[in-house]
């Protein structure tokens, strides 16, 4: 929504008091695979869960060095997703942060004041634990995986590939890579995504994904800068809000 807490909120005041229904593109909610694996953990199938893992890698880097610029930061630009997919999963808030980033893909990202790898543990209100691994290039594809672990057992989403198909021969097995671009491993997520929305629009009911969500992936981003440039944990209420907000 903005770079800062204060553009957030304010943009969110303002769209409650034009009546606008808000409805916020964290497209990831709506994939077939990760809304199943948050049914699956939230019917109780793999009992109380300890750990959670995300994996999120772009296939390359942005296209130029303008656009890291005005990105606000990876946290912010790619992180915030994984923010989001941790607290919608696990049905939990996060508690406290701590991150840590580097550059290692390419230096100009750098020079430019941004990091393009970083792993960031969170801290869950319920207990768990989740831990998120970002890069900027994966020379495979896109890399989207994500696994809940639990007292009972597993749920784990894999990349999604072109075909299921896979070539057995003496040299060993072959299989496609994954998608290579978000275009291509998110369509269904996206066509879901509006259907939703119309429906919120048609029902006047609450979007799936609010602007109070956008919201606390924000606080958590900004946690996590605070975190990676002072090197400590941080809690995410440290990241105030306005009274008015935070009612």
């Amino acid at each position: 929504i903005d770079m800062t807490l204060e553009g957030a909120e304010e943009a969110l005041q303002v769209a409650r008091s034009a009546g606008v229904l808000l409805q916020v593109g964290f497209n990831r909610r709506f994939d077939p695979s990760f809304a199943n694996v948050r049914e699956r953990y939230r019917s109780g199938e793999i009992g109380t869960v300890d750990i959670m893992r995300i994996t999120s890698r772009d296939p390359e880097p942005p296209p130029s060095i303008d656009w890291i610029k005005s990105s606000g930061g990876l946290f912010h630009d790619m992180t915030a997703h994984d923010f989001d997919m941790c607290r919608y999963v696990a049905g939990s808030e996060i508690e406290a942060v701590c991150a840590a980033g580097a550059v290692r893909v390419d230096e100009a990202i750098g020079q430019a004041g941004d990091i393009d790898t970083c792993v960031v543990t969170l801290w869950l209100e319920n207990g768990a634990l989740c831990s998120i691994d970002n890069s900027r290039e994966a020379v495979y594809g896109y890399d989207m995986r994500m696994e809940v672990f639990g007292r009972k057992g597993m749920l784990r989403a894999l990349n999604e590939t072109p075909t299921r198909v896979e070539s057995v021969k003496s040299e060993g097995t072959l299989t496609d890579k994954p998608h290579y671009w978000f275009r291509e491993r998110f369509p269904e997520s996206m066509l879901r995504q509006a259907e939703s929305f119309l429906d919120a629009v048609m029902t006047r009911s609450a979007p799936l994904v609010s602007g109070a969500d956008a919201l606390t992936a924000l606080r958590v981003a900004l946690a996590a800068d605070i975190s990676m440039r002072e090197k400590r944990v941080v809690r995410v209420d440290e990241i105030k809000l306005s009274r008015e907000a935070a009612s």
